[in-house]
């Protein structure tokens, strides 16, 4: 039983706030307990309830991580509130109503506990305790966010959440943060870096379309390596669309455009045309993969410089701008409009590893795609590394678990 909006606190019935405190019997004061904690109860009154508050009364330095806890013995709690600058915190309720424990509270902030307990025999005892968290040597936020707030995305679109600084207890982190979606999905987390994770949905089952997808990070209080604490709670909402999903065979230089499940267009396109081998990669070949547009661009401007061509003399130079352009890749991959190669679509595959497109087919596909719409590509001996852009897809679902703190996977339902 997680309690929520903790003001009214924690009730065995109706009507009970007034009524506990007139009947309170028990002494109302205050004694260190010797463990941190502070107890009050059946010492001037053996039959009343013992509760025992910790942190203690008067802590200055109480550990966020490990909350509130209040226990009873010789009766029932009644009413637990535990509020910072009269904000309520959550807290959970044992089953049989002798012990609370908050969740990780903030640094160095002050906090007030208000307890009621009874027993079957009506007697009655009120604790009150207050302190403060101790004061972090560094502070663990969040930097950056990807989706943005209320952006309307892809259904593959991922979540990729960078923090200020690298996280040494990746597990406690990773337990703070919560994915929540109106339809059910399972996903995972893996961790990019010490500063990054990424979740995203099972190998071949994407976001359902036209849903909610909340992100959530409980991270105040958390502690995350040696003096080092979340100091807040952080939390992103946004959007999924339509299902878009894009398919490009390379050898058969045709690509189809699904909404939905329902096919919508096809078009013949020119992919990548090989032919430039470095360290046993060919560059000019598009990748095979499960990609992720990243950005769209009406004009994007493509040279040469990428591959170390910059002479104009060399027959390999170009630099062009052209219209229309999404990105699938950190390595330069676009599908985008290529005014001048209607002689090759559907053809021969003559780019320098782009999707081109004829370019009606372009400014319509901009025009419909978001960040994180699959576009799976077949056909290309070039494989596609699964952290080339939002290329996640192209690792394992095992591997992918395994790259989880906590080995798990997630339902957002």
């Amino acid at each position: 039983m997680v309690q929520r909006g903790l003001t009214a606190g924690v009730r065995a019935g109706t009507g009970l706030a007034g009524a506990v405190l007139l009947l309170a019997t028990a002494c109302s004061g205050g004694g260190d307990d010797g463990g941190g904690g502070t107890t009050v109860g059946g010492k001037n009154e053996p039959n009343a309830p013992q509760v025992t508050i910790t942190p203690g009364n008067g802590n200055g330095k109480a550990k966020p991580e490990e909350g509130v806890q209040v226990k009873v013995a010789n009766g029932a709690l009644e009413q637990v509130t535990v509020t910072r600058k009269g904000k309520p915190v959550e807290g959970q309720l044992s089953p049989d109503k002798t012990s609370w424990k908050s969740r990780t509270l903030r640094p160095n902030s002050d906090y007030e506990v208000s307890v009621v307990a009874k027993n079957p025999q009506g007697k009655t005892t009120a604790a009150t305790s207050k302190f403060k968290t101790l004061k972090p040597a560094a502070e663990l936020t969040i930097a950056d966010i990807t989706p943005t707030k209320g952006e309307k995305v892809g259904v593959g679109m991922p979540i990729i959440v960078t923090f200020n600084r690298g996280v040494d207890d990746r597990k406690a982190v990773e337990q703070a943060l919560g994915v929540k979606s109106t339809k059910p999905a399972v996903g995972a987390w893996y961790w990019a870096s010490d500063s990054q994770v990424i979740f995203r949905t099972k190998n071949g089952s994407y976001w359902k379309p036209n849903q909610k997808v909340t992100f959530t990070a409980k991270l105040a209080g958390i502690k995350a390596g040696k003096k080092t604490y979340g100091v807040s709670d952080v939390s992103r909402s946004f959007r999924i669309g339509n299902e878009h999903i894009t398919t490009v065979s390379t050898k058969t230089k045709k690509a189809t455009f699904k909404v939905n499940g329902k096919v919508v267009k096809r078009s013949g396109v020119s992919a990548g045309k090989g032919g430039r081998v470095r360290n046993g990669v060919d560059t000019y070949l598009t990748t095979s993969g499960v990609h992720l547009t990243m950005s769209k661009h009406l004009v994007e401007r493509m040279t040469s410089a990428w591959m170390g061509v910059t002479d104009k003399k060399d027959p390999e130079y170009y630099d062009l701008k052209l219209p229309h352009a999404v990105r699938i890749s950190s390595t330069g991959e676009y599908l985008h409009a290529s005014p001048d190669r209607y002689w090759a679509f559907g053809r021969t595959n003559a780019s320098h590893g782009c999707v081109n497109l004829p370019p009606p087919v372009a400014q319509w596909f901009y025009n419909l795609s978001y960040r994180g719409d699959p576009v799976i590509v077949t056909g290309s001996k070039r494989g596609l590394d699964p952290f080339n852009g939002w290329s996640f897809y192209a690792m394992s679902w095992n591997r992918w678990v395994k790259g989880s703190a906590l080995d798990r996977t997630v339902t957002t339902g």
